[in-house]
């Protein structure tokens, strides 16, 4: 899909539906190399803290989140974009969305993991303020592979965990 540079995509975000699955089973299939299956994505939106999204482009979901609803944070289970549509702002106005829901009073950092091997996740998350917090050891069920968890703190929360400096 061809954009010009400036030119957003019409994107619309919206709750997951149940007939949302077979495109968001694609977008996974060619997202991962150990995707999840329709029975995993049942299995954790059945749970009442669990939340998915998804990111339209007319009548096509080329996008999509998974996400949990915790006590002071929020948790990205999974989160991927259509290859087609990557680079295009899709999965920039999905974390938007995401970052519109902290707040001071409640729910103050994102938090997510990523393969250690997917350096594209990395650069993208951490273009988005983002950091690593420490490695989680063999973190996969599918591999011994390492994952970073990464953390973005809400602008109050980042201010209060910034050392203060006194003048003079």
């Amino acid at each position: 899909m061809a954009t010009t540079e400036g030119e957003r995509l019409r994107i619309q975000l919206r709750w997951m539906i149940r007939r949302d699955m077979s495109e968001v089973l694609e977008i996974e299939q060619e997202a991962f190399e150990f995707p999840w299956a329709d029975e995993d994505f049942t299995r954790c939106l059945r749970q009442r803290n669990c939340i998915g999204m998804v990111a339209e482009v007319g009548d096509s979901v080329v996008g999509f989140m998974i996400y949990e609803l915790h006590r002071t944070r929020l948790h990205v289970l999974n989160f991927a974009v259509r290859r087609s549509h990557r680079r295009l702002g899709v999965g920039a106005q999905m974390m938007g969305k995401l970052f519109s829901k902290l707040s001071v009073e409640r729910r103050d950092r994102i938090l997510l993991e990523v393969r250690e091997r997917n350096l594209p996740a990395q650069l993208f998350f951490r273009s988005l303020g983002y950091r690593a917090i420490t490695v989680l050891k063999d973190f996969y069920e599918d591999t011994t592979e390492d994952a970073y968890l990464m953390q973005f703190l809400s602008a109050e929360a980042a201010a209060e965990v910034m050392p203060r400096r006194m003048a003079g």
